[in-house]
């Protein structure tokens, strides 16, 4: 829905979640985009999800991938809005039909962090006392912890990021500590709430944790050139990598799959894992991919996904297969 004013600006509408976490990350683009186009207006349309409704259950259990997107994609297929900024964790790797992703922005840090409740200043997930309740809504996080302090215990914990912190500092709640995404809490200004960032060894992170993902309708030139602008080449290369190897073993947020990639002198690695949900089986593999002389974006990005996919169809054979096929019948 482009507008024109009365002083013939061109405005543009952004769709938006209306959580504090998703309303930092639009203005962060729109801020972006004004100063790159002083000429054009950029307006925020904000709306609740699934996901954003439905807070009294697991996201594993409610059953649809598109759990914090698919209301911004009808306003986006309807015309209400032209584009959407989404955490591009929540973006399904199989757009719907007319979508097109048309920018991923730089990331920041993609790992996952723990905040703990005061009484437990200054510990770490290894020095917590034993029985200490970690929240974390996230399978991926549970299965991989599991495994590595068995002497904790790791329960759901929903709603945004300042109810989520809320429910952390109640002095009569169950909660030691909760885990959440760095990205996450060092846009909504609450860095210094992180007691520990968690390494690679403790917990890979989400396919595309801590970059954005706009998305807009396909084949609608202007917009798309007008994103082209956000684009950050390295992150989209490893991002694109990460989304084929999700895409690839077809796992949402209710499947434990757990990434890593890092891009250096032209080559590509990643680090893939998938977890049974107790954290006793997991398959993990790690492989690299050149860019030689592949100078063209398209290119590079072909090669990147060629990763991922070889990532996962790996894992499959080392038994990752019956991992996910024991997943899906709990469904």
């Amino acid at each position: 829905m482009v507008e024109t004013t009365t002083t013939e600006k061109k405005t543009f509408v952004i769709g938006s979640r209306k959580s504090q976490l998703a309303v930092v990350q639009t203005h962060i683009v729109r801020d972006k985009l004004q100063s790159l186009f002083p000429n054009y207006e950029f307006k925020i349309e904000t709306m609740s999800t699934i996901g954003d409704k439905i807070l009294n259950q697991a996201l594993s259990k409610i059953g649809e991938k598109a759990v914090f997107t698919k209301e911004l994609e009808i306003a986006l297929e309807n015309g209400t809005v032209d584009f959407v900024v989404h955490s591009l964790k929540d973006l399904p790797t199989v757009l719907p039909d007319g979508m097109h992703l048309g920018a991923i922005t730089e990331r920041e840090n993609p790992n996952d962090a723990l905040v703990l409740n005061a009484k437990h200043k200054g510990k770490t997930l290894s020095t917590l006392p034993p029985g200490s309740v970690i929240g974390t809504s996230s399978l991926r996080r549970v299965a991989q912890l599991k495994r590595r302090y068995p002497h904790l215990s790791f329960t759901d914990v929903r709603g945004n990021l300042n109810t989520r912190l809320a429910k952390l500092d109640d002095e009569e709640g169950p909660y030691s500590g909760i885990i959440l995404a760095v990205a996450g809490l060092v846009r909504i200004g609450q860095g210094d709430r992180i007691s520990e960032i968690l390494s690679a060894s403790d917990s890979l992170h989400a396919v595309s944790q801590g970059a954005l993902g706009i998305e807009c309708r396909e084949g609608d030139k202007e917009i798309e050139e007008l994103l082209d602008s956000l684009n950050h080449d390295d992150t989209r290369l490893s991002c694109l990598a990460e989304r084929a190897l999700m895409r690839t073993l077809e796992g949402g947020c209710s499947v434990p799959i757990g990434v890593n990639t890092r891009l250096e002198n032209n080559t590509l690695w990643m680090h893939g894992l998938v977890a049974s949900l107790d954290g006793q089986n997991v398959v993990e593999y790690k492989d690299q991919i050149d860019f030689g002389d592949a100078k063209k974006r398209d290119e590079r990005e072909r090669l990147a996904e060629q990763l991922g996919v070889q990532v996962a169809k790996t894992l499959c054979t080392l038994g990752a297969d019956k991992i996910l096929e024991e997943l899906a019948h709990r469904h």
